[in-house]
């Protein structure tokens, strides 16, 4: 079994006594609620500008324990101040030392300090009720996990999104996941450069998928930004946007880090 495989075997025992019946009118009644925050899809359509989505890990399978005591809400603090564009919040216990209170507690300080940077839940989405905690957080945008997923729970997790007007960010590592994704309309576009079955990073994986992802997708390239130098790899490439975590958490200035990025 591969590390993918062991994380989704993990999670689906994990959610399975929290699974129920989700109405469309669940979705949009919590969708409604958030219609006043802006899009994550808007926060990364900026032609010209390389938009930076910041994440909070604390600890990854690859990378171990990277940030173990780090606050969720002084992490998101310190990105806002830089102008990060939008934010990644992990809430997967299990391996990456996240919990869905982070993503409520993010979402809280952004409303009562009047900041409108949109968020996204970073996890292993499978049910419908998972998107409901999402939106019942605040999250604007949910991933989903191409090769994780079959055809039939793409299409259910995408109509829960679209009932709630939030965003999907769909990731794919290889031309064959890209291809399998392609007739469900992805508006935003991941390609993650680390292989989630050995957890090997390369940031050719970009250069090589990008082209072949049609015009007028959002296109983010996601893990092995360790540095200024690789996001201008990466905007070479063609991305609207990267998604930067174990570095920004490692960073002794965070701020600086992403200033740094933006202006590449």
């Amino acid at each position: 079994m591969d590390k993918l495989d062991e994380i989704m075997e993990w999670k689906r025992k994990e959610i399975a006594s929290k699974i129920r019946p989700v109405s469309n009118r669940e979705l949009r009644q919590l969708g409604d609620r958030l219609q006043d925050k802006p899009s994550f899809y808007d926060a990364l359509a900026k032609p010209g500008q390389l938009s930076v989505i910041a994440e909070i890990k604390r600890k990854s399978p690859s990378a171990g324990m990277i940030a173990e005591n780090a606050s969720a809400v002084d992490q998101a603090r310190a990105y806002e101040n830089a102008g990060a564009d939008a934010l990644s919040i992990l809430t997967d216990s299990q391996f990456f030392g996240g919990k869905l209170e982070d993503l409520w507690e993010v979402n809280e300080f952004l409303t009562q300090h009047q900041r409108y940077t949109p968020t996204i839940r970073k996890d292993f989405m499978i049910e419908p009720i998972q998107v409901m905690e999402a939106l019942e957080a605040g999250s604007k945008a949910i991933l989903l996990i191409v090769r994780a997923l079959e055809d039939d729970e793409l299409k259910i997790l995408r109509e829960s999104a679209d009932e709630a007007s939030i965003d999907c960010l769909y990731e794919v590592h290889t031309e064959a996941e890209l291809e399998k994704v392609l007739p469900h309309n992805p508006r935003i576009l991941g390609v993650n450069n680390r292989d989630l079955a050995r957890f090997v990073t390369d940031l050719s994986v970009t250069e090589e998928l990008f082209p072949l992802i049609p015009e007028g997708i959002i296109k983010v390239s996601e893990s092995g930004i360790l540095s200024a130098e690789d996001a201008w790899r990466v905007r070479e490439a063609g991305a609207d946007a990267l998604l930067c975590g174990e570095a920004l958490m490692r960073a002794e200035d965070a701020e600086s880090f992403i200033n740094e990025m933006k202006d590449c």
